[in-house]
């Protein structure tokens, strides 16, 4: 809770005292493109889209090099191993999809002189990072009976955890992309962004399988074993055998093209 609270706080804060004092510098902008997820499920493929994505920001331009500002962003990621092309993820059998809902503070630097309602260049090269704050629940697809339905895993501890792990997790953002300035103070932009999350259960794999009888003895017992293990390989499953890669961390990659507004006042690009 004690995250939560701390980016409304900022949020209110850079709202309240910015677009008053510094409309002149403000920036909105909005984008969409793909979101991609590297993690226990997906190791390999780095720019694999698996779902759409959709972004806004406030930012405030500091000079023509500089911004920092406010930034959300939704995702939808998903994998299967089922239509993976390798054996063991295949015989593995796990499946997931989540939403990705991230809110960040981030920085830009431009490399050129730029800045949609002034400057001495009509587009740019930038950079980006910050810190952020992603809220995940991932869901799996499994045939248990004679029906297949969508499980929220986390509420299953299928690896045998005590308790549900946290839904929401810290991110670092990072990554580059290209700034166009358009008519009067309307710009383009296109960016490609990874994130680190500080955490290994955007998937809800991570480590070991599980010995059944660390679960308690109730209703979903049967429910928790197969969503721990779909498999139908004899040789997978074994409790403490390795389920998930040995990274600790998963990543998310957002990608996509935007259009931004920049507020420009009579004084126009004074910095």
């Amino acid at each position: 809770m004690r995250y939560q609270l701390f980016f409304a706080w900022f949020f209110l804060l850079f709202t309240f005292k910015y677009t008053n004092t510094a409309a002149q510098n403000l920036e909105i902008g909005l984008g969409g493109g793909g979101a991609a997820y590297i993690g226990d499920l997906n190791q390999t493929h780095y720019f694999k889209v698996s779902g759409p994505s959709a972004g806004a920001y406030l930012k405030l331009n500091l000079d023509p090099y500089w911004a920092v500002g406010l930034q959300y962003n939704y995702g939808k990621v998903k994998a299967d191993d089922l239509k993976s092309s390798n054996a063991y993820e295949q015989n593995r059998a796990l499946n997931f999809s989540t939403s990705l809902n991230e809110l960040s503070m981030q920085a830009d630097f431009n490399f050129l002189e730029y800045f949609a309602g002034g400057g001495a260049k009509n587009f740019t090269p930038y950079i980006f990072t910050g810190i952020g704050l992603v809220f995940f629940s991932p869901k799996g697809n499994y045939q248990i009976g004679n029906s297949t339905e969508a499980y929220r895993l986390r509420f299953y501890q299928t690896e045998g955890q005590a308790n549900a792990y946290r839904n929401f997790a810290l991110s670092v953002p990072y990554g580059l992309g290209m700034k166009f300035k358009l008519k009067d103070s309307w710009g383009l932009f296109t960016q490609i962004g990874y994130r680190t999350a500080f955490t290994d259960y955007l998937d809800d794999v991570s480590g070991v399988y599980a010995d059944p009888n660390v679960w308690p003895a109730d209703g979903n017992r049967a429910v928790r074993e197969e969503l721990s293990n779909p498999s139908s390989n004899p040789d997978y499953g074994r409790p403490g055998s390795q389920r998930g890669d040995f990274r600790k961390r998963d990543s998310y990659m957002f990608v996509g093209v935007g259009i931004s507004f920049t507020f420009v006042s009579q004084k126009c690009y004074t910095f």
